[in-house]
């Protein structure tokens, strides 16, 4: 069994939720559901540094997505280091240029996504993680993005994929209905222990309660046992502005 996560870390924020505050509380819900592996969105250079340290038993992949390095967020993906070897990693960004840093489609920004095949050195089984955080105002942008992460899916040649990220929209939306056409579906539909609840509350979850956040995966390949929504604060306080959410899978 993997268990496979995602949590959007909120790049900064402010006052009792401002990002120093917050590191430690995202440290310490990653610690206590111990994911195989995990995808983080909004996830800045200071972000990567402190939860490389906080975090040892993970190695991850990724690039700033305003210059492939450094520079801007990162939608990176953890991995417990010594579980599994890592090969075929790398990043496109959601354009029509997806080798360089860039945008289009009206996106409001640069938006990447990385992935990496991810192989249990007990069991020598592997699976690809896709993570990725998609642009939150142009629609155009999101249904591109859906295809994009869909088509990369499909060129593994048959290998088990799981895709996480703040999608930016809900379950109605054509971007989510392109995601889970044909190979791809939603854990939180497919298990068949699951939950409800949103994922995005922007530190006021009695007033807002959307479902943004997701694991999506090869319905052919992955099996989804259970999926849940980490609505628990950690300490008394929000970890973030999101809930992290994650699925409990197995290999076909």
């Amino acid at each position: 069994m993997y268990r496979i996560l995602s949590t959007n870390v909120l790049c900064w924020g402010k006052g009792i939720h401002s990002l120093k505050t917050r590191i430690p509380l995202e440290i310490e819900m990653i610690k206590t559901l111990k994911p195989s592996s995990f995808g983080v969105q909004e996830a800045h250079i200071e972000w990567m540094r402190a939860l490389e340290k906080g975090l040892p038993e993970y190695a991850w992949v990724g690039v700033g997505r305003e210059d492939g390095k450094e520079d801007g967020e990162f939608a990176a993906v953890f991995y417990l280091k010594d579980r599994f070897t890592a090969s075929d990693s790398g990043n496109f960004w959601i354009s029509e240029t997806p080798d360089v840093p860039s945008k289009s489609w009206n996106s409001a920004c640069t938006r990447v996504a990385t992935y990496v095949k991810l192989t249990d050195k007990e069991t020598g089984k592997s699976y690809v993680h896709i993570n990725t955080h998609l642009d939150h105002v142009s629609l155009e942008a999101q249904i591109n993005g859906a295809r994009m992460i869909k088509e990369k899916a499909e060129s593994f040649g048959g290998l088990p994929v799981v895709a996480t990220g703040d999608f930016n929209v809900t379950p109605k939306s054509e971007c989510y209905a392109t995601m889970v056409s044909s190979n791809m579906g939603d854990a939180r539909v497919l298990a068949p222990d699951s939950d409800d609840h949103f994922t995005f509350h922007a530190f006021r979850p009695q007033a807002v309660k959307e479902i943004i956040d997701y694991v999506f995966v090869d319905k052919a390949t992955v099996k989804p046992l259970k999926f849940r929504v980490y609505s628990k604060k950690v300490n008394g306080k929000f970890y973030s502005d999101h809930y992290a959410v994650y699925a409990d899978v197995e290999l076909v």
